[in-house]
């Protein structure tokens, strides 16, 4: 008869669910990284109050392609991708017009962008030929931008990226010394790029000679408020 000993099985099904039972619920460990959403929400429009819906809307539509998904006698909403709306314009009653609009606070301009210079130039040439001109027009470096009035006042930036990547114009204005201590811009005449363009140079040329100052406007503006129409 050997001499090992006979474990019970019924005592080590006990060694083992005493083991492995737990005697508290478990606590999923904390996560601390709340200061801001994991996946951030994209922009997806602006909405404008108008006394002028029906001139507003075609306006857009001229400017930046913008046509309405739905326009009522009191609302539209427009969009120029597969959003369903990225500019909606709303007019209900009892609205007034603003007092001093190009110096008081707010938001600023609204933007639309190309993807390419080629695209931008000839939107502008476009828009010119239809009597809408800018009323501002700046290198800022990380773009090429002209500036418009709506209907209402209100201002539009049409731009082109200023190095053809998002990616290389957040790197420069994160720390390019030319951004820090100029991040306005240099003027520029817009016809003075079309001509450019029409004597054989490309883009990146255009844009260093804009920075440069080389195709300045005859008239410098004194400020960067818009016009006031009230």
């Amino acid at each position: 008869m050997s001499n090992e000993t006979v474990t019970d099985s019924s005592e080590t099904l006990k060694v083992d669910e005493e083991r492995f039972t737990p005697t508290a619920e478990p606590q999923a460990p904390l996560n601390r990284a709340t200061a801001r959403p994991v996946i951030p929400p994209t922009l997806h429009h602006t909405t404008f109050t108008t006394m002028r819906l029906d001139e507003m809307v075609g306006w857009y539509e001229k400017v930046a392609g913008l046509l309405p998904v739905f326009w009522g006698d009191g609302a539209a909403w427009l969009s120029n991708d597969a959003a369903n709306h990225r500019i909606a314009l709303l007019s209900p009653p009892g609205l007034k017009h603003p007092e001093d609009k190009g110096h008081t606070t707010g938001i600023h301009h609204t933007a639309f962008e190309f993807a390419t210079f080629d695209q931008w130039l000839d939107n502008y040439i476009r828009l010119r030929d239809h009597g809408i001109l800018p009323w501002l027009t700046l290198d800022h470096g990380i773009t090429m931008s002209v500036y418009y009035q709506d209907p209402d006042g209100n201002r539009v930036e049409i731009q082109v990226d200023g190095f053809g990547d998002w990616a290389d114009s957040k790197q420069w204005i994160a720390s390019n010394i030319e951004f820090a201590t100029n991040p306005i811009g240099t003027y520029f005449d817009p016809e003075r790029l079309v001509a450019a363009r029409e004597q054989g140079l490309g883009f990146k040329e255009i844009h260093e000679r804009a920075r440069a100052g080389e195709y300045l406007p005859a008239h410098i503006p004194d400020d960067i408020f818009l016009p006031d129409l009230y």
